[in-house]
């Protein structure tokens, strides 16, 4: 599917339309299309590439969106986690209690190479899994 024309269609078509549609911005120079439907099921539309996001390392889109706050409610929310006394932070990657602090919540350690680039290894006590074995 390479060079089908994928991110065009997405970068240069959809994206600014429904930008455009939804947040009421100003681009008009659009690749050639036909007809778009379906807009009105939406409320808005963000753009997520693969340039770093958020104020971490550990960012990711959930947790730049804000969806990981209700899912670390939703965990903490669960018999076991309140029968622990746990709260929705101790489900952050970015906070001391849950996360694992031999990666400090990154899932990989950094292997510094000298003279090549930086290796990353999954971490050996959570096997990647970025929280600590009381948490998990």
């Amino acid at each position: 599917m390479s060079g089908s024309g994928k991110s065009t269609l997405i970068n240069d078509t959809l994206f600014p339309l429904a930008q455009n549609a939804l947040n009421r911005a100003e681009k008009t120079d659009y690749a050639p299309y036909q007809s778009i439907e379906g807009l009105e099921h939406f409320d808005k539309v963000i753009d997520i590439n693969q340039s770093p996001i958020g104020r971490t390392p550990r960012s990711n889109p959930a947790t730049y969106t804000g969806l990981f706050t209700p899912i670390r409610e939703l965990f903490a929310g669960v018999p076991e986690a309140r029968a622990r006394g746990y709260n929705p932070g101790r489900f952050s990657f970015n906070v001391r209690g849950g996360r694992c602090e031999a990666c400090q919540g990154d899932g990989v350690l950094k292997v510094e190479m000298h003279f090549l680039p930086d290796v990353y290894v999954p971490c050996d006590q959570c096997k990647g899994k970025r929280y600590n074995r009381e948490t998990l």
